[in-house]
């Protein structure tokens, strides 16, 4: 037989039973509010809805906000929290829970004595904040600039004046303080304003107190990416390996640290960041 027509014949054969096992296209439908989609499509895992489900609730919708520049701050989206917006501290307190003493001062707010927190406590979120780094002081290292924001009261992302400035790698601007070193160092230099924008991912325990997922966090400093859906080894502390001994509530409030330099900060807000999957 011709070998030509024998392998026609196998082409003809394997096209058809590729035709043959392809499944039926599933029929496409349309909701009472016009969304065309599937509803006979595989179920999604953990939810109640079908691959291309029309009836999942639609995004909200969100008005993003604007760029801050070295003169002026942005605005912030439509659905943020807004933490500080150039005009006082009242959505902050001390670390004891007494009105803080941190001034305010064309636009900005910088240390009186001590930390300050937040007093509305949070979770999962996503943060924005900007930062300003004073003038070299003739020291190096850990004495230039040096503050920090701690997620939760307890999760630190170092906040240090890192231009031409070099100190221990878990310790400088972008770091899990004592933990994990940042990617890259995208500082500015000293008196320009900084930006950190951050994804939080709070630590899960279980009912009886054990760790399920520890806290991570996916940071930009200056638009650059730092860190990258990394896990803190527990809460952040000076010298000490940070663990999970103890159970942590579920939210907690947001903290800036007093180290004792006049950091300045501006245009801080968050946005709640609802579970996976809703």
């Amino acid at each position: 037989m011709n070998p030509t027509i024998i392998s026609l014949g196998l082409a003809g054969l394997t096209a058809a039973a590729v035709t043959t096992a392809a499944p039926a296209p599933s029929p496409r439908v349309t909701n009472s509010a016009g969304v065309v989609g599937y509803k006979s499509t595989p179920g999604l895992p953990g939810t109640p809805w079908h691959v291309h489900d029309p009836d999942r609730p639609q995004p909200v919708v969100v008005t993003p906000g604007t760029f801050s520049s070295q003169e002026t701050t942005g605005q912030p989206p439509s659905d943020a929290i807004v933490l500080f917006d150039g005009k006082d501290v009242a959505k902050w307190q001390s670390a004891k829970g007494e009105p803080t003493n941190w001034k305010v001062e064309a636009g900005a707010m910088f240390p009186g004595k001590g930390d300050i927190v937040t007093k509305q406590e949070f979770g999962d979120l996503q943060l924005h904040l900007e930062f300003c780094t004073p003038p070299p002081n003739g020291k190096s290292g850990q004495g230039r600039g040096n503050s920090g924001v701690f997620f939760m009261g307890r999760f630190e992302l170092q906040v240090l004046d890192c231009y031409e400035n070099k100190t221990y790698p878990a310790g400088q601007t972008g770091s899990l303080y004592g933990q994990q070193p940042p990617l890259v160092n995208a500082c500015r230099a000293p008196g320009q304003w900084q930006t950190y924008d951050v994804a939080f991912t709070a630590p899960r325990f279980d009912a009886d107190g054990k760790l399920l997922q520890p806290a991570y966090i996916t940071a930009f400093h200056n638009g650059v990416l730092v860190q990258n859906h990394v896990a803190y080894g527990g809460p952040s502390s000076h010298k000490v390996l940070g663990n999970y001994d103890k159970p942590i509530p579920p939210a907690g409030p947001l903290r800036l640290q007093d180290h004792g330099d006049p950091v300045r900060f501006r245009n801080i807000w968050v946005r709640p960041i609802p579970p996976a999957g809703k």
